[in-house]
This record gives structure tokens, sequence and C-alpha cells, in this order.
């Protein structure tokens, strides 16, 4: 017997999560909106995931649809996903993060309510106890729906997570996660937003992101250079959309992303060759862009200036950088 389409899919790749799995599955079993199914994809765990998988797929078979494939990758794992989704709206979560119960009803009826083919839910960091570290609000002083044409600072001013967000299924249409790079969220959310007319957003925080010691993203290399093409292949896309004229907001996004996100990463990097290496190709990304240091240093997001409202430490690492004294702060790193 062959299951009816579901109105939401949600995609979680799984890989070696086995103290976290259960906590992520059981904030999307229940879920308040009941249409929906789980594509839980074991991307070549080799922990216990696969037996806490079975165990929820037993429990939940109206609701759980398991797959086990060969270690791809959190982007081949997600592509895998929506290859086999039939919901009218696709939605993901990493399996060491939870949600509200309400999450998917709520951005559901927004989407269907407005029409829209992406819908955004604010975010909040928790510790290992459920305790708030941090709320990232994604797009304040808006309303609920948001035309594009009319407010398209949204695209550079924008935090591009795939898993805050609903997507309807058709945006995925020839496109999907670039394979084997870092940052696939930067390289491929804006392109499906550039497939938008307009955007829908909840101020609620849904998605709980749980910052884990032992992460991908505490791990920086020279993937870090993954931010850089992510950005060349959004400037691609752009340049064919129906936005391609909105070039003060492209620049702002090359900035935002490019720089400010890339230098982010950047402090984080221990190895001092690999470092220079980064700097060099940022001051090539900015040349090639012919960005210059007072566009950075007057960038704005949300409508206030980016610079003057970091920490100073931040602060401090962005204006030595662009002061260029790249020895002065590998010594006070």
């Amino acid at each position: 017997m062959t299951r009816a389409p579901s109105k939401v899919s949600i995609i979680v790749p799984v890989y070696n999560v086995e103290n976290y799995l259960a906590k992520c599955l059981d904030s999307l079993v229940n879920q308040t909106l009941q249409d929906i199914e789980i594509l839980v994809i074991n991307d070549g765990s080799k922990d216990r995931s696969q037996d806490i998988i079975e165990y929820y797929e037993q429990k939940y078979p109206a609701k759980i649809k398991a797959f086990t494939k060969e270690n791809g990758g959190l982007s081949d794992a997600r592509n895998f996903g929506i290859d086999r989704a039939t919901g009218d709206y696709i939605g993901f979560v990493d399996s060491d993060d939870y949600v509200t119960e309400k999450m998917f009803e709520e951005m559901f009826l927004l989407a269907e309510k407005y029409q829209t083919k992406m819908v955004i839910a604010n975010i909040q960091k928790v510790d290992e106890h459920g305790k708030v570290t941090q709320k990232l609000t994604q797009i304040p002083d808006m309303p609920e729906i948001i035309e594009l044409n009319d407010h398209f600072s949204v695209f550079s001013d924008l935090s591009y997570f795939a898993c805050n967000k609903l997507f309807k299924r058709e945006l995925f249409k020839q496109k999907r996660f670039k394979k084997g790079v870092h940052f696939e969220d930067i390289q491929l959310i804006p392109q499906l937003l550039l497939k938008c007319e307009r955007i829908a957003q909840t101020q609620n925080f849904h998605y709980q992101y749980f910052e884990r010691s032992d992460s991908i993203s505490k791990t920086h290399t020279e993937k870090g250079l993954d931010i850089l093409k992510a950005v060349a292949d959004v400037e691609k896309v752009f340049g064919e959309s129906r936005y391609a004229h909105k070039v003060k907001e492209l620049k702002n996004f090359q900035i935002f992303e490019g720089i400010y996100s890339f230098l982010a990463y950047m402090a984080f990097v221990k190895n001092e060759t690999i470092f220079f290496k980064m700097a060099d190709q940022l001051s090539i990304f900015m040349r090639d862009r012919q960005i210059k240091i007072q566009d950075i240093l007057t960038y704005s997001r949300f409508g206030k200036n980016y610079l003057l409202y970091l920490p100073l430490k931040k602060k401090i690492f962005y204006l030595l950088f662009f002061a260029g004294q790249k020895k002065l702060i590998r010594k006070l790193m």
C-alpha cells in the first residue's frame, strides 16, 4: 500500500549522532501538523544511530521513512531526501538539533495563506541542558509577508541557513545542494530566494540549534574558501534572475557573506600558512568586485551600520584586517 503525498516532507540527514538523534526525532513525530513525512537518511553512520532510526520507524510507521546509504556528506544526504520527498513543501532539520512542536504547522499555514514558496522562522542557540544561549532574529522590523521587489534588502540581510525555512518543493526543480563542499547553504539558499516573488516569516523562535563543541563548524581550515566559491555561484544566478538590476543588494550580499562571514571564519584558522593564503584570496575577491574599504566600513544590515554593532573583539579584528595589519592580527590571535 503506497502512502498518499504529505503536505510537508522533513529531511533529516544522520551521521554519528546517537547522543542527539532521539531528541531530534521526538520533536518531529510530535509536530502539531499531522500530515507530514519524516525522511531519515542514515549517511553511513558507524555508531548506534541506525538502531535509533529503526526504533522510531517501527513506533511511527505512518510518519518515519528510513533510508540507509553510503557516506556522501550533508549535501548528498539532503539531495537523497529531496529526490524521495512527496510533500508539497520541504523542510530540513539537522539531526543534532530539534524544533518546537508547532514549527511546521505555523510555517505551512503561512505558506498557504500567502501562497509563497519560502517561509522563515527564527533560531535560538541552546546548550546541552536546553538553556537558550543566543536568540537569532532573522528579519526584524518587517511584516509577516515580504514582497521582495519592495524589500529586496532582505537578499543581503538574510542568514542563509537551510534548517529554519520551509520551501515549496518546486523550488528544487533543477536545483540541489552542491556536493563535496562546506557552506552549501550559502551556495544554494540564495539561489532559491531569487526564484521567489515574496517570502513569509514568523517571529517565533522555532528552530533550536544545538551548538556542539565537536561540530564541523568548530574545525576551521582551508575549507573556508568554499564561502567565496559559494558567493561566486550565487552571483552567476543573480545575473540571470528577475532581480539582476538590483546591484546595490548584490554588493551588500558580497560584503556580508564574502567578506564579513569569511573573516569571521578566518579568525579561528589556527594554521598561519592557511590564514595568509585565505587573506590573499579575500583580497583578490575584493579587487575583482571593486569592493573598497569604504564600502565595507559603511555597510548596513537591517538599516544599521554592521561594524558599529559588533562585539569589540570582532570589531578590532576586522579593522586591523582592513588596515592591512595581517601579521599583527596573527600575533594577537
